[in-house]
């Protein structure tokens, strides 16, 4: 009796020591490439709409983000921007910019779900929040504000994963 007990207790902990780092592996659902997807997308005002977009989430140490975006700008010019957050709850600047002195502030709600404060020059200017779609496929950023030019702002971008 006493052996089966120790083997059950031995098969029992190794499933679980076994399945544990692939559990640790997983990686956020936010992380990967993404593709913004025009013909799903609403942008107003519809003139400042890019004409193309790419986004790369990757996961930092310490569990933090970085976000590189690379697109087309509504006037044909390419765009390179770039950030890292800690989800701090401290500016971080966004290098790559249209406007000096830009920086968001993010804050994680939960593994699909974030959202983000971007400022110019000290001054907020618009509200981003993320969703990604449960079967992690698509997400959605949802922007309302002005941007620093005083044009008020309310898009839904739709970006499917590479």
């Amino acid at each position: 009796m006493r052996s089966r007990l120790f083997f059950g207790v031995l098969l029992v902990a190794s499933v679980v020591a076994v399945s544990s780092p692939v559990v640790a592996q997983v990686p956020d659902a936010w992380t990967g490439t993404w593709k913004l997807n025009l013909a799903k997308s609403k942008y107003e005002p519809a003139n400042l709409a890019p004409k193309s977009q790419t986004v790369k989430t990757e996961a930092v140490a310490g569990g933090g983000m970085k976000v590189t975006t690379d697109a087309v700008d509504a006037q044909g010019k390419a765009t390179h921007q770039e950030v890292t957050t800690m989800f701090d709850g401290k500016p971080a600047d966004l290098r790559g910019a249209a406007d000096a002195n830009t920086t968001r502030v993010y804050r994680r709600i939960d593994n699909r779900n974030w959202e983000f404060v971007t400022s110019v020059g000290g001054k907020v200017t618009t509200t981003t929040h993320t969703v990604i779609a449960a079967d992690g496929k698509s997400r959605t950023n949802t922007t309302t504000g002005k941007n620093a030019q005083g044009v008020t702002v309310n898009n839904v971008a739709v970006y499917e994963k590479q």
